[in-house]
Parts: structure tokens; sequence; C-alpha cells
């Protein structure tokens, strides 16, 4: 079984989900989860442990403690303590459901937390996966910048004085929002999901060169920043290189791979008089059009050639 690089507290998902403790080993605050998946340990609580993965949150249920609760005392403490002692980082009863006092005592003799929660068991496996797969996902840090424009997550790349900076400042000021500014960590949370944010250390920061480091939360207000943002769009600036061919059609459909996520991207060339902040808008919003199924390159292609082909059968 794979694990993730990353991990993340017991506690906080204590807090997160507001779970009940039943019993806490002193180190509670030291357990870290380090696998976004859970197990409901039915086959387990009857015996069968092989292709067990031991540093799983463990779910018991309605299903589980009718099951076990036809056991004897004594076979539910056996039960309870292979379990128990497979170091397992928790075991959460869901539904509110009492413990049997076997599954206490084994849970005391081997220092591991009894935690509950008044939510269905499917419900609490499902939030519990998707709140670790955020946490625990697969990370790269990018030096870029990161707006949402028109709901659209835009990650701006190019070499260092291309003008990202400046251009976000300036869509800051179009009544758009900051993510992320020099470092953006990129976490890939889905097969086809990619979500970008700042260092905690530079969030809501812009470094403007002559100007210095801008605080964007204080200066526009906290409708001008915000924490996360899914990454829709990449769009490359470099310096207008005349020697350069530039897509004049849109028709190429480009992406660029990250974390094995392939997103949409453009390539923008810079240079004194194009304004940076309206194409960027422009662009969002093309994005979105192609993402509800309308692609203005493609329906223009089209005009273009049944023109053609109408002058041909004229001729």
């Amino acid at each position: 079984m794979e694990h993730s690089l990353y991990s993340v507290s017991l506690t906080s998902l204590i807090d997160e989900f507001g779970l009940e403790t039943l019993y806490a080993p002193e180190n509670l605050e030291e357990i870290k989860i380090v696998t976004d998946d859970v197990n409901r340990p039915g086959l387990q609580l009857a015996g069968f442990f092989d292709y067990f993965d031991a540093s799983r949150l463990q779910i018991i249920g309605k299903v589980e403690t009718t099951f076990i609760g036809k056991f004897t005392p004594e076979k539910r403490r056996k039960s309870f303590e292979k379990l128990m002692s497979k170091r397992i980082p928790a075991l959460i009863l869901s539904r509110g459901i009492e413990p049997f006092e076997e599954c206490s005592e084994m849970a005391a003799e081997h220092r591991v937390p009894l935690l509950r929660s008044q939510e269905s068991t499917s419900y609490l496996i499902s939030a519990i996966i998707a709140s670790l797969k955020v946490s625990l996902a697969q990370r790269i840090t990018r030096h870029g910048v990161l707006v949402e424009v028109y709901g659209e997550g835009v990650l701006l790349l190019g070499d260092s004085g291309v003008g990202k900076s400046e251009t976000a400042i300036e869509l800051v000021k179009r009544g758009h929002r900051l993510i992320a500014d020099d470092a953006v960590e990129i976490k890939k949370v889905s097969a086809k999901s990619l979500v970008g944010s700042a260092p905690e250390m530079i969030r809501h920061y812009i470094e403007l060169r002559g100007i210095g480091v801008v605080d964007v939360r204080r200066i526009f207000g906290m409708g001008a920043v915000k924490l996360t943002e899914k990454i829709d769009l990449i769009i490359n600036l470099e310096l207008w290189d005349e020697t350069k061919h530039y897509d004049r059609m849109g028709l190429d459909e480009m992406t660029t791979a990250m974390l094995g996520v392939n997103v949409p991207s453009l390539t923008v060339p810079v240079k004194p008089g194009r304004n940076l902040a309206v194409i960027i808008e422009v662009a969002a919003m093309n994005n979105r059009h192609k993402k509800l199924g309308y692609n203005a390159a493609k329906e223009f292609n089209d005009r273009v050639n049944r023109y053609f082909e109408e002058q041909e059968r004229k001729s």
C-alpha cells in the first residue's frame, strides 16, 4: 500500500468533523494520518487480516456492530484485541453508537484513540476521504501567479520580470481575485483537478517592482483575495519574439501537464501597448465558453470553409 509523502494530524480531523473522544492516549497530538482511505473492519473483526492496511482510519457502523453483537463477550474481546494490536491510528464509531465494553478495554490497553460521530457511516466515510485527499494530495510549487477571473482559475507563468504581478494587480483592480503571487502551491485533488494556493508566509501579498511588497487584502479588501482556486487555464507570458509564430486562430487545443493532469494552456506574447489584463479576461471567458461546448475559433473556421465551398459550387 502506497502512502502519501504528507500527513495530517488526527486532532485536526477530530476538530474538523466534531468527533467525540471516548478514549485518547497521551500521544494523541502526535498521531498522524498518512493514507487518504479508510476501512470498515468487518472482515477483520471476523478474523481475516490478509492485505489489511493498518495505517487507515477504521470506522465501525451499524452493520459491524450488529455482527459483532452476536459474539460472546470473550470472542468480542479477542476480535477487538486483534484489531487494536495492529496499531491502527484510530477507531471511529458512527451513528452515535455506544461502544462495547470489550472495545473500550482493548482501545485503552493498546492505546488506540476511540472516537464517535453522530453522522451516518456512508456520509462519514465519504467526507473523511474527501478531506484526506485534499490534505494528503500530491503537490508541487511553481513560480507564478494564480488569479480568479470570472470564476476561472488562471495560472500565469513566465520568466521573472515579464509582468505577471503587474498584470495580477490590474486584474484585482478590475474586480477579480488574487490567490497567490510568486509561489503557487499546486495540489492534485482528483484525477482531473488541480487546486492552487499560496504559502502561508506570503498569502495575500504581491511584489511590484519599484513599489515593493503590497498587502492586497488590506488595500483592496477581503473581496480581492481568495485562499484556494481550481486551476482551469494556464497562460504562459513571454516577451514578444518577432521570429516566432503565434497562434492567431485558436484552433490548436494546447495543454500543459502538471502532476499528470493536462490543463488547457495558452502562450501570450508581451510587448508595450498590449493590455494583458483585458487579454486574460477574454481568455478566461473564452475558456468558460469552451467548457460549455462553444468554440468560437471552430465556428469561425467552419463558417470560412462553408463560404469557400459555396463559392466553388457557384463557379
